[in-house]
């Protein structure tokens, strides 16, 4: 690596999605500072201003969040990986779903069925939760005047909680949140019912700060493109229901590009 090439002295990784995947996250930052021999640490991430100040070098994001930012004149991420989950639905890809739940009880069987009931979402920066369901909105009727009422949660996990306190009927869930969930309490499929999804969508990405090292950002990608062939890693990955890393592009996040144009020329 060229002499004047910065290689940080500890590399900082940030979690800006579901803090439930933090065990499967701190598993992939462990092991990309073993084999490049640096320290690291794993934080919530909390700004997206910490690519600039040097306190994220490398992040698990939303989409939506890596779209908005490549669309700043800073753009302050690269792409490196993104996952490939377990199970045949996801066909091999770096692809999710917004699963579409209601309770087990529940009279709703589609989404067809939800227009006038009390709709929770996450926060309006989610594209499972509140992106993707705008878009699908203009997509079926051509605007968003649906639901009869709509809670703002705070996160996957509390849009579920609200569902199945019957403090409301139905929302979207990130597909990779709802499979870990299910997976630690597995009690809790026989109390709610999957009636719909929406999608696929290109899955939350990990992303590198722009300003480090081009050698160290490739060294990084064959890490984790390569880390599923170690079989105790391998374990570590679907313990978060994580097949594999691959390699993705920028063009592989236009369809959330295109959905978030959408959405944002309807409501402003």
């Amino acid at each position: 690596m060229p002499q004047n090439a910065h290689v940080p002295a500890r590399l900082h990784f940030a979690n800006f999605l579901s803090p439930l995947l933090q065990d499967t996250y701190m598993a992939i930052a462990t092991y990309a500072g073993q084999q490049l021999d640096i320290p690291i640490d794993l934080a919530i991430g909390q700004d997206a201003s910490a690519f600039g100040t040097g306190h994220a070098d490398v992040s698990f994001l939303c989409g939506l969040l890596y779209v908005r930012l490549s669309a700043t004149e800073e753009n302050p991420v690269e792409l490196l990986a993104a996952p490939v989950l377990r199970g045949s639905r996801y066909q091999g890809r770096p692809d999710y779903f917004s699963d579409v739940v209601v309770r087990r009880d529940s009279p709703f069987r589609s989404f067809a069925d939800l227009r006038g009931c009390t709709w929770a979402y996450n926060e309006e920066v989610s594209h499972s939760g509140y992106n993707l369901v705008q878009y699908s909105l203009l997509e079926r009727q051509g605007h968003t005047n649906y639901f009869g009422r709509t809670v703002k949660s705070g996160a996957h996990t509390q849009s579920l909680q609200l569902v199945l306190a019957g403090l409301a009927d139905a929302a979207a869930i990130d597909s990779h949140v709802l499979e870990v969930i299910l997976q630690k309490d597995r009690g809790l499929a026989s109390q709610l019912h999957r009636i719909d999804h929406l999608g696929p969508s290109s899955i939350p990405p990990i992303v590198v700060a722009r300003r480090l090292p081009s050698q160290l950002k490739q060294k990084l990608q064959d890490i984790l493109t390569h880390m599923h062939l170690d079989p105790v890693q391998a374990e570590l990955l679907q313990a978060g229901e994580i097949e594999r890393l691959v390699a993705v592009r920028d063009e592989d996040y236009d369809d959330i590009r295109a959905m978030w144009a959408r959405v944002q020329a309807y409501e402003q």
